[in-house]
């Protein structure tokens, strides 16, 4: 009997899900406004730590370096990943490559999630 009120409780606690486009997704939609598209890269060089991967969904992460965004577009979600979590990223070398291995953390938690891959990333370009 206990068992079944917590999990009716935990399930009443649960956020709904959101429909439609997350501010983070607006916000990305607005940057790549003005800018071309480039053939997708397998790396990028991971220039310095002041600059990181910024989420962007459960599917999207965002590396900004000079006048590129590079947009990495996983093959699936990664599950419980949210915008203002932070990256561990096992990088091998000073790139980030498609394969490299990640999982996020979220803020206050000393757990990381589920370990996820990142996929190739396509610059974007501000012309001249």
């Amino acid at each position: 009997m206990r068992t079944l009120a917590l999990l009716l409780l935990v399930g009443a606690c649960a956020a709904p899900e959101a429909s439609g486009p997350t501010h983070e997704a607006e916000a990305l939609t607005r940057d790549v406004a003005g800018r071309t598209a480039g053939s997708p890269q397998s790396c990028i060089p991971a220039l310095s730590s002041t600059q990181s991967l910024r989420i962007v969904d459960a599917r999207t992460i965002v590396y900004e370096s000079g006048r590129a965004l590079w947009v990495n577009r996983l093959d699936g979600d990664c599950p419980g990943m949210r915008p203002m979590d932070t990256l561990i990223v096992d990088v091998h070398g000073s790139q980030y490559c498609r394969g490299d291995r990640f999982r996020p953390v979220s803020t206050g938690n000393m757990i990381p999630g589920p370990v996820c891959v990142l996929g190739d990333f396509t610059p974007y370009r501000k012309a001249g």
